[in-house]
């Protein structure tokens, strides 16, 4: 083998850090942003909040906002760039960033933080809590007046009720993790009748049963159908399960109209009393681009107030030409060309953005027309080919991306979906299924719900042939349960 050294020339996109930068502030998420925004705003003195009444954001819908017509769908009308010469020198900074490439996602796409913590931005809803279950039971054990030993049954109990209100184990094993000799087994029973009586009713429940007993159990006596409710719960609940009403109808001796009056009493009641008072945070969604119909065209637009609006602090930048030390000017150099790239980054993230999601508008007008069940197949391939950029980059800017629609506010990502062939040679979106599927089912007659293989025939008679199998995928998708279990005598 014989070594040599050849010299080569050649151009490769290397990956700068502000490129890095582009790419991952393309793949967050607004509320990701608005952190990452702010976090510069703290450490980035030359960086300052835009409130001017005629900021670049106001402009940039000025230039951006498109109009989708259905006799047009050209791409002839690219939107222009953002006019943001008074805080970048254009010729410090490239024209455009490569954000459309190939390289691997290598950056989450943010964790943690939800947003910016100003507590005055933040509205109050009222309603809302964090507070578990367990914090609200011990709040109403602190009212009342339990002895030391009572209250200490108490905590155990509550320690061992799930997150749906009910008893994970049996009164024998609290008593025995209590590890007190003088507390007997009837104590626990009596401290557990007492909290079953806590708000919600139904809770500390050992079974469905006993929850729902324990509910009818606060009913006035002279509820209609009370005892004939409190009957088949205590006889009959296995049937009742099952939905075999006529094999109830022959135990209780009741009538059709007689047990639909029992089942109404019965509907009334919660079988899930803890999920009422859970712990959880509301997760809040700001849409990135807007959606409206304008003299019969459909009109994008990008949020102006998803993000907050920033720009170079012109006081500061002119020090980098009057101060003396040259630290402090290497200093405010450094941070004004900071500045100016995350700044040249956000426009380049709302340019690729509002392009996509034009884009989509264009391919889905039936959907915002008619809804759903007009959806047509897309894949992140087609929208890469029209906007000329490759599938990474469509899947990035898809990804927690909202748009405000007058059909609501839907995620980018929402309008892709498969395919499905129907007869006559065309395809349906497997959306567009889901759509029939959800409407079928909620014309279906209750006391003879359809089956799949029913839903399945009815989509063949429509054209649109589909296995039984992927009728059950589409409606488990949907939440919709099986047949026997939508069955209703009311």
């Amino acid at each position: 083998m014989k070594t040599s050294l050849q010299l080569k020339l050649g151009q490769q996109l290397a990956m700068t850090p502000q490129l890095q930068q582009a790419i991952r502030l393309l793949q967050l998420s607004t509320l990701d942003l608005q952190q990452e925004i702010q976090e510069a705003l703290d450490a980035n003195p030359l960086l300052e909040l835009d409130e001017s009444e005629h900021s670049t954001d106001d402009k940039a819908n000025e230039n951006n906002e498109v109009e989708v017509s259905a006799q047009d769908n050209s791409q002839d009308a690219e939107p222009e760039p953002f006019d943001t010469s008074e805080v970048i020198e254009q010729r410090e900074m490239p024209e455009d960033l490569p954000v459309d490439t190939t390289w691997d996602d290598v950056y989450s796409a943010g964790t943690g933080s939800t947003g910016i913590s100003v507590d005055d931005e933040m509205p109050l809803y009222q309603g809302e809590t964090t507070e578990s279950l367990q914090d609200y039971l011990m709040w109403q054990v602190q009212l009342t007046p339990f002895s030391e030993t009572d209250l200490a049954i108490a905590t155990a109990i509550i320690d061992a009720i799930d997150e749906k209100g009910y008893l994970t184990c049996s009164t024998e094993d609290i008593l025995d993790s209590l590890g007190v000799e003088e507390v007997e087994l009837d104590e626990v029973e009596a401290v557990l009748k007492r909290i079953q009586q806590f708000d919600p009713l139904g809770v500390a429940s050992r079974s469905l049963q006993e929850c729902l007993l324990l509910q009818l159990a606060t009913y006035p006596e002279d509820t209609p159908w009370l005892a004939e409710a409190k009957h088949i719960l205590e006889h009959h609940i296995g049937l009742l399960g099952n939905r075999d009403y006529r094999q109830l109808m022959r135990e209780t001796k009741l009538k059709e109209p007689e047990l639909k009056a029992v089942m109404q009493l019965i509907h009334c009641l919660d079988p899930r009393p803890g999920n009422h008072v859970i712990s959880s945070e509301t997760e809040y969604v700001v849409p990135d681009v807007s959606v409206f119909k304008d003299n019969g065209k459909w009109v994008v637009t990008i949020n102006p107030d998803s993000v907050p609006r920033i720009k170079v602090n012109e006081q500061y930048a002119a020090l980098s030409k009057n101060t003396r030390n040259s630290a402090d000017s290497q200093f405010i150099r450094t941070h004004l060309q900071d500045a100016k790239w995350l700044i040249k980054s956000l426009e380049s993230r709302n340019e690729t953005l509002l392009k996509v999601a034009r884009c989509i508008v264009e391919h889905q007008q039936d959907f915002f027309e008619y809804g759903e069940e007009a959806m047509k197949p897309m894949v992140l391939n087609d929208i890469a080919l029209d906007v000329d950029m490759h599938e990474s980059t469509i899947s990035r800017v898809t990804t927690q991306k909202y748009m405000h629609t007058p059909r609501g506010i839907f995620e980018l990502k929402y309008f892709f979906s498969s395919h499905v062939s129907t007869d006559n040679g065309g395809e349906c979106s497997s959306t567009a299924i889901r759509a029939l599927v959800k409407k079928l089912v909620a014309a279906e007659n209750q006391a003879k719900p359809l089956s799949d293989s029913k839903i399945a025939t009815l989509l063949a008679e429509q054209g649109i042939m589909v296995a039984r199998r992927t009728i059950a995928k589409y409606r488990e998708s949907l939440g919709i349960p099986p047949s026997n279990q939508r069955k209703r005598l009311i």
